[in-house]
């Protein structure tokens, strides 16, 4: 078996049981990550009505560094968008991504900047 055949089924199966746990709903929505080797994207999303309501990515953040501290500094900036749409409680959904490195930054950015989950 092809070794990255394998490395996508794993990713597709994480994907697919985080995904069937969790919901966003307008009150509390799903903070959806999405990594690529060159930048990072985040979206608040009301699964309810199908809509994003806050996004982010790593081409807002000014200071280019190393890409852990980038997306520490990409939760919090999205942590402050959701603020200003009066949004504090979220559900954390990792994208079949281990909970690891620029994931966690990402995480511990928003909990700093305010957010709940």
């Amino acid at each position: 078996m092809d070794i990255n055949k394998a490395k996508n089924q794993k990713y597709e199966r994480r994907k697919k049981k985080i995904r069937s746990k969790i919901e966003g709903r307008k009150d509390c929505p799903r903070l959806s990550v999405f990594r690529s080797n060159k930048g990072m994207f985040l979206q608040l999303i009301d699964d309810q009505e199908g809509k994003t309501l806050v996004s982010a990515s790593s081409n807002e953040i000014k200071n280019k560094g190393k890409k852990v501290d980038l997306s520490f500094e990409l939760g919090k900036l999205i942590a402050q968008k959701a603020k200003d749409k009066k949004i504090e409680k979220i559900v954390f959904d990792r994208g079949g991504y281990k909970y690891h490195g620029r994931v966690k930054a990402v995480a511990d950015g928003a909990r700093e900047g305010g957010l709940k989950f």
